[in-house]
């Protein structure tokens, strides 16, 4: 995955794998539009934000964001639908396309997608009030760990399916997801999958015992495979309700 030759062959491969993007798919997600983010070194990136389709009916209801960091083999158009439940409950969604991939600018490599999640994490955090949110599913939790280990300030964040190392494929130790679980963990929580055959539950282990150890919430479902690849609808539900539960839950 790292490595000058590796990474360049594996985000090639992975970018493809991810389909060619729908400029049309955000037009059946109510309060979808498309967005656009200028990287520090200039590239452009696309994706998309879901507005809430109506502002807060009571005091409690949460606000604020929620950035969602996908999967390497997934464009930012193939979630809308599934993320609108977000924006249901009244926050603000936004997603991106990694660099290199759908109509998104640059290179996928490791460190700058991670650097460029950090610049909007940060740009969201200072324009937006309210819960400040991650979600990264697979290689989308690595990110989102990273984004963490880095300093993020953030009010709550869920992990899906993501493998504990990835100095195994070459890359950095630093960017190793057990190595950016923050000493209080407990606004995290972490999913596994008894069923996921992506990143199989021994590839999870040790971020999970990890995190367990340093107070996030751990959830292992006999049921559940990976991420938006669950086998019946009502296992992908359940999943995204967990999530929610979570995130926008009281005291978060």
């Amino acid at each position: 995955m790292c490595g000058w030759f590796l990474e360049r062959v594996s985000g090639t491969l992975w970018s493809y794998l991810a389909g060619r993007p729908n400029p049309d798919a955000w037009h059946r997600v109510p309060g979808a539009k498309p967005v656009t983010y200028k990287t520090r070194d200039g590239r452009t990136l696309h994706g998309y934000t879901i507005s809430p389709d109506q502002p807060p009916l009571t005091p409690g209801q949460p606000t604020g964001f929620v950035l969602f960091a996908q999967g390497n083999a997934m464009l930012a158009d193939q979630l809308l639908d599934a993320l609108s439940l977000f924006a249901r409950q009244g926050i603000h969604v936004f997603v991106y396309d990694y660099r290199g991939y759908g109509r998104s600018e640059g290179k996928p490599r490791l460190k700058a997608i991670v650097s460029d999640y950090e610049e909007i994490f940060q740009s969201l955090s200072a324009t937006h009030t309210g819960r400040k949110l991650l979600y990264g599913i697979s290689f989308g939790g690595l990110v989102v760990l990273n984004v963490i280990g880095r300093g993020a300030a953030f009010d709550g964040a869920v992990i899906d399916s993501t493998p504990s190392r990835v100095s195994t494929m070459g890359c950095p130790e630093d960017y190793d997801p057990v190595r950016n679980v923050p000493e209080n963990a407990a606004n995290i929580l972490i999913i596994s999958g008894r069923q996921d055959s992506v990143v199989r539950p021994a590839e999870q282990s040790e971020l999970l015992g990890s995190a367990r150890a340093r107070r996030a919430r751990v959830v292992i479902e006999d049921e559940f495979g990976h991420p938006f690849m669950d086998r019946e609808p009502s296992i992908h539900t359940r999943r995204l309700e967990l999530v929610k539960s979570f995130l926008l839950g009281p005291g978060r």
